[in-house]
């Protein structure tokens, strides 16, 4: 995070879309034309680059460029982490001008979880870029909470999106404990403290106010949607349905039909395009994978004794050198 940082430091990685594009074009027409084409194939991308630089010479205005982030959503909302450095690094960079495209995927999660992942994006529509969700798979419940915040919202025919909705559901272990004669007891401060749990005796007044919870957090929910998408009818899609693409695209969920793969090919012909991938950074261990050197080195060689020992020192190998990395990080 930017303000906090982590123990194990985030490294980001830039990847220009457009001359990735060109590279893949050229490494298929060598294989499959003669040379004779391969020339021409270079020669048209020479022209294109000499022409590009002309009208840039020519425009005063500073060229529209377009940033690719990923976000695959578990329960936790986990990648949130990165996503939120992603955001701050093309906020600090980008001009007005300039479009963000997410391709988002998830099914949802936590409320708190989807709910920063949802305000990181609001950040971006605050600094006056332009905001594209591509959903490929799903954005359903929390997923879409996130895509709705988008100036743009498109999906593949079957992606599934939608499910505007809460659930909760919790076992309950009262009648087992009771039957083993294992008594519970819980302690609050506060009425409404703890209502329904796990291992006490649930009863009616519990269950009501839990689900008035539900439906509190159903209302944030509807009304979150209707600020970005006030074209919604949300008594038509709050009911924590989901439906596919096309069906989507008639309740106004969606605004077009296409998969991000078509939507940024069809961009990059006319703007750069550059992807932001993020990832935790390898310690010095797991660079040079001394665990698992550690491991292979054991089997089938050693005896039992010994060889149990030496994998517990190589268990031990990741902690012992993220220590010695992280002493060199603070010195230097």
């Amino acid at each position: 995070m930017l303000f906090h940082p982590a123990k194990n430091p985030v490294e980001l990685k830039v990847i220009h879309l457009n001359k990735s594009q060109e590279q893949r074009r050229k490494s298929l027409i060598e294989a499959t034309e003669d040379k004779n084409a391969v020339k021409q194939f270079q020669k048209a991308l020479a022209k294109k680059a000499k022409q590009k630089l002309k009208d840039k010479g020519k425009s005063k205005k500073k060229e529209k460029r377009i940033f690719v982030l990923d976000f695959d959503g578990d329960i936790k909302a986990s990648a949130v982490k990165h996503l939120r450095e992603e955001i701050s690094t093309i906020i600090s960079t980008a001009n007005k001008d300039d479009e963000v495209v997410v391709r988002l995927e998830s099914g949802g999660g936590m409320v708190h979880g989807y709910g920063l992942a949802a305000a990181q994006l609001v950040r971006l529509k605050e600094a006056g870029l332009t905001l594209t969700i591509c959903v490929d798979k799903i954005a359903a419940s929390g997923g879409y909470m996130m895509a709705c915040v988008a100036d743009k919202i498109l999906a593949a025919p079957f992606a599934v999106v939608g499910s505007i909705g809460v659930v909760s559901q919790i076992p309950n272990f009262n009648k087992w404990l009771k039957k083993h004669d294992i008594d519970y007891e819980m302690f609050t401060a506060g009425e409404y403290k703890r209502t329904v749990t796990m291992f006490g005796e649930n009863d009616d007044e519990d269950r009501a106010k839990y689900t008035e919870e539900l439906e509190q957090t159903h209302e944030l929910f509807k009304h979150f949607v209707t600020t970005y998408r006030p074209q919604l009818d949300l008594s038509k899609v709050a009911n924590g349905d989901h439906w596919y693409g096309e069906d989507a695209l008639k309740l106004n969920l969606v605004d077009e039909l296409s998969t991000s793969d078509a939507y940024l090919l069809k961009q990059m012909e006319n703007h750069q395009a550059y992807a932001l991938l993020s990832r935790q950074k390898p310690t010095f261990a797991e660079k040079l994978g001394l665990a698992n050197a550690a491991h292979s080195a054991v089997s089938g060689v050693v005896s039992t004794a010994t060889k149990s020992a030496l994998m517990a020192i190589g268990d031990k190998l990741p902690e012992v050198m993220s220590k010695i990395e992280q002493d060199k990080r603070l010195k230097f």
